[in-house]
């Protein structure tokens, strides 16, 4: 240990007498922890006050002191005890100064030493769970027999035993957590002993901090009522859903004096009232869209009740138009509301222009934070015209006919009347940028058959996703998508293009530009298809603060027919991407390189023999 501290000081003495860059500072070009094998190599180095310097000449640089240094060692001796390992030790440490002597490279090197393991998890006092929800509390311990005893994973399991009392009616439970090291000093048995106190229902409710919104409205989104046995968890999703009417910028939902410990306790509902009108601008670029201009406006308490009213306006090289939006929360039930759409939109794709006039009504429940169900009726006026090149190739006429266009007037009118239905399960951690959990989602449509309209069809889609953390820096994402439209009587006619599948872009097979990977015409347009099956995998990792990088390969294809997906004709791409986290998303580059090009493809007029695609976006792929 003197020799040590010795070093430390002989080390401090050198770099204080170096030539220096910045505040009498010397640079730390590196940080090295060798030796570093039971416990994340990461995680350890956050803990440190002592950190490398950025790579890049624009980052951020970490210059060393002697003081923070010194208290690193022992911090890296609590950061191993703290996990099981109390004889860890920085067997040693090497300081190499560069030639400039403006900057050093340390090395430290740890001895991990033997753990204490966990023997046993023992539980008393907890006979008032039901036995078949303790057998799930056990299975879903984050700590382990035979792992190493880490405090931070005793620490959630406490809190995952004190909350599932909390969630059967014991409000005021405690939970002792107890240690037994034994004779070797090498094996843990923890016991967890619990009081749970007394069984309690939910007494009075009191609303306060409401304004403009009136009691009802808030009392109605609870899923609560004075009487009911106490649990922790819906009150926690009574709170998320006032968080959901977006009327709110404070919520909270808590028992009152907890110390009396009653057998009723009373619940306080405490809000603060957000903006009620919002008006939102935004100016963006991307390599698809090219320059976007945004215009919204919304109400969150349109004539009361949490009635949602607003426009969405948008201009860019892709689609333009306006939407109209409204949504009824509470329709006769808490979980159940009504919303409302009304659009006239045009959208542009390499093969055709699309305009849509129309609306949409959808009543959706949502009986969890994880899943919900959605039944649609839409009626749409859609008019497709197929794009210059092909209007201008007089051998194409057939190809128009099959495709579904009339090819007089070169074009594609009709009403469309259809019923839907989506179902939505989701377990991830977030919406922006998901680290772990997984998402379904199911689509099924009719239009046509005992509903009016020109078109008639049957559409059935699913898009499957799944993140995995790896570490505390990396994530490897998955993604699945199937869908399949059949019209009636196999007539393309019965399709309208707005409908149709395509892939390519910066959310899909990345190796192309947007709706690029589709069925051909003669003339190397894409047409789009009645089939599409895709998939993406991707590993996220972050690189240094909010700088990310991405590794992926993309596939899959669109074919022609109904139901004719072959496993053996998929195009296949390849990248890489750079992510810069922000507050509403990561800002996303990617680099996709095609593994084999689509033969005769034309964009624009103009053959695409160039194998690669640039993709910069907002928001993950997915």
């Amino acid at each position: 240990m003197r020799r040590r501290i010795l070093g430390i000081l002989m080390m401090g003495l050198v770099v204080s007498g170096v030539a220096c860059e910045e505040n009498g500072g010397v640079k730390v070009s590196s940080l090295r922890l060798n030796g570093v094998q039971s416990v994340d190599a990461d995680r350890l180095r956050n803990a440190l006050a002592t950190g490398q310097s950025s790579k890049l000449p624009w980052g951020k640089k970490a210059y060393f002191d002697r003081a923070r240094f010194e208290a690193d060692i022992k911090r890296i001796q609590a950061f191993y005890a703290d996990r099981g390992y109390p004889d860890a030790r920085v067997g040693g440490f090497d300081v190499k100064l560069n030639d400039k002597q403006d900057a050093v490279d340390i090395t430290v090197t740890i001895t991990e030493g033997e753990p204490i393991r966990v023997a046993a998890i023992n539980f008393a006092g907890f006979e008032v769970i039901p036995p078949d929800h303790f057998d799930l509390l056990k299975k879903q311990l984050p700590i382990r027999v035979g792992y190493a005893r880490d405090r931070q994973l005793v620490v959630q399991t406490h809190e995952l035993a004190l909350n599932e009392l909390k969630d059967h009616g014991y409000p005021y439970a405690k939970v002792e957590t107890g240690e037994d090291i034994g004779p070797d000093g090498r094996m843990a048995s923890l016991t967890f002993t619990a009081e749970p106190g007394k069984l309690t229902h939910i007494g009075a409710i009191e609303i306060q901090g409401n304004k403009a919104v009136g009691a009802r409205v808030i009392e109605r989104q609870l899923t609560f009522k004075s009487g009911d046995l106490y649990q922790r968890s819906t009150l926690q999703d009574s709170q998320r859903r006032l968080y959901g009417l977006e009327l709110f910028q404070f919520a909270n939902i808590e028992p009152v004096n907890p110390e009396l410990m009653p057998t009723e306790v009373p619940i306080r509902i405490t809000v603060a009232e957000g903006k009620h009108q919002r008006v939102n601008f935004g100016v963006g670029y991307g390599t698809e869209e090219k320059g976007r201009v945004d215009a919204e406006y919304h109400h969150v308490n349109f004539f009361g009740g949490a009635r949602l009213a607003g426009a969405h306006a948008r201009w860019s090289a892709l689609d333009k138009g306006i939407r109209l939006d409204f949504n009824q929360p509470y329709f006769f039930a808490p979980h159940f509301s009504l919303g409302g759409e009304a659009q006239d939109w045009y959208t542009v794709t390499p093969a055709y222009q699309s305009t849509v006039v129309g609306a949409k009504m959808t009543l959706r429940h949502e009986g969890s934070a994880k899943m919900s169900w959605a039944t649609s009726i839409a009626s749409e006026r859609t008019s497709s015209s197929i794009a210059p090149d092909a209007l201008n190739d007089p051998t194409l006429r057939d190809d128009l006919i099959a495709i579904g266009l009339d090819p007089d007037t070169e074009s594609q009118d009709g009403t469309l009347t259809a019923i839907g239905f989506d179902l939505l399960r989701s377990t991830a951690d977030s919406v922006l940028d998901p680290r772990r959990g997984y998402q379904l989602a199911l689509h099924a449509e009719q239009a046509g058959g005992v509903l009016p309209g020109t078109f008639e069809y049957y559409g059935l889609s699913a898009d499957a996703r799944h993140y995995l953390p790896i570490g505390q820096k990396a994530v490897f994402a998955s993604r699945l998508q199937l869908g399949n439209i059949r019209p009636r009587a196999d007539d393309p006619e019965n399709v309208p293009f707005s409908k149709k599948y395509f892939l390519g872009g910066a959310t899909t097979i990345r190796g192309w530009g947007r709706y690029e990977v589709s069925p051909l015409s003669e003339s190397g347009l894409p047409i789009g298809g009645n089939s599409m099956m895709a998939f993406s995998e991707e590993i996220r990792r972050i690189v240094k603060g909010n700088l990310g990088a991405v590794l992926f390969i993309d596939g899959g294809n669109v074919w022609a027919d109904s139901w004719s997906i072959n496993l053996s004709d998929l195009r296949y791409a390849v990248g890489m991407g750079l992510r810069y986290q922000t507050p509403i998303g990561p800002i996303r580059f990617d680099f996709g390189y095609q593994l084999n090009e689509i033969p005769e493809l034309r964009i624009d007029g103009e053959e695409q023999a160039r194998p690669w695609r640039i993709h910069f976006s907002i928001g993950q792929a997915f």
